[in-house]
């Protein structure tokens, strides 16, 4: 098969870094180049392609809409060539980075992760705990994991675990009212985070209105793991994904008064750019995140 003629690989870099920064300077610094080399390679790059790939103004410039085309499919391709040339020279397994949700990072990843490192000893693991969107583009993350609908685009979306979730508090506080054996006793206690749309969401499954919770105090905690050290020291009721908390109900710290679990739909992904689907090293810890997923969801 004859392959189609292929644009000059050095404009095609420079180019790239030009519309991922949109400014020719920036580029130019990144690529050890001077502003009018950069230039230069993008008016060759325009020259070849027949139509013009950015607008130059005053403040830097923006891609036309046959630059944003063609840059994004650029970006993924230079993400491939960057990937092979790693793994031919033997580097690409050296080390999996992770960027990781609080919760999913201390109930769950933390305490599993020792096997997969014994499972491929070859692999130093370096975890970051943070709920902010990874920029693949701009940081050294391989991986991360985070809730939501898995729609982001670029990303190859893996789903975990739905997010169930249902009420749980400390044992103590429930005894302090004689004990929890109907959704309304709940509302006799204090409920963390009640602006939380999760607690609506339950109690309209168990047909309890919510008229009168509003009128408490806003609350907001973050991360699940820290609403639900508040309720295990009784402050008050936590909205919580009971299967992260298993190790606090066997040890009494928590308690679920009810086996009703709701979802909103939502998920946790494990999420990496398209163009790294085929990376040995991800592959390895997809595969082993999903063993360890089908015992934990048991």
């Amino acid at each position: 098969m004859t392959r189609s003629p292929l644009p000059p690989l050095a404009a095609i870099r420079v180019f790239e870094a030009a519309a991922r920064y949109g400014n020719f300077t920036t580029a130019a610094a990144e690529l050890g180049m001077t502003q009018a080399a950069v230039s230069y390679q993008i008016k060759v790059l325009e020259d070849r392609v027949g139509a013009s790939l950015f607008h130059r103004k005053p403040r830097g410039v923006q891609v036309t809409e046959v630059g944003a085309r063609f840059s994004d499919r650029m970006t993924a391709s230079l993400d491939m060539i960057a990937e092979a040339y790693a793994e031919a020279k033997g580097t690409t397994q050296g080390t999996l980075s992770i960027s990781v949700i609080p919760t999913f990072a201390t109930n769950f990843l933390a305490r599993r992760l020792g096997g997969f490192q014994l499972a491929n000893p070859d692999i130093a693991v370096r975890i970051e705990v943070g709920e902010t969107l990874v920029d693949f583009n701009a940081s050294s993350f391989d991986v991360a994991i985070r809730g939501g609908k898995g729609n982001w685009p670029g990303l190859t979306c893996h789903k975990i675990m739905k997010t169930a979730f249902t009420p749980m508090l400390s044992p103590a506080l429930a005894d302090s009212i004689g004990g929890v054996s109907h959704p309304e006793d709940l509302l006799k206690l204090p409920i963390l985070a009640h602006s939380d749309p999760w607690w609506r969401m339950w109690f309209d499954a168990v047909g309890v209105g919510l008229a009168n919770l509003p009128n408490r105090t806003v609350q907001n905690f973050g991360p699940q793991v820290i609403e639900a050290n508040a309720a295990m020291a009784g402050h008050g009721v936590a909205m919580l994904t009971p299967a992260f908390f298993r190790d606090e109900v066997d040890l009494g710290l928590l308690t679920r008064p009810f086996d009703l679990t709701c979802d909103d739909g939502s998920a946790y992904w494990l999420t990496y750019p398209e163009s790294r689907r085929n990376s040995p090293k991800i592959r390895g810890f997809r595969k082993w995140l999903d063993g360890e997923m089908a015992s934990f969801n048991c």
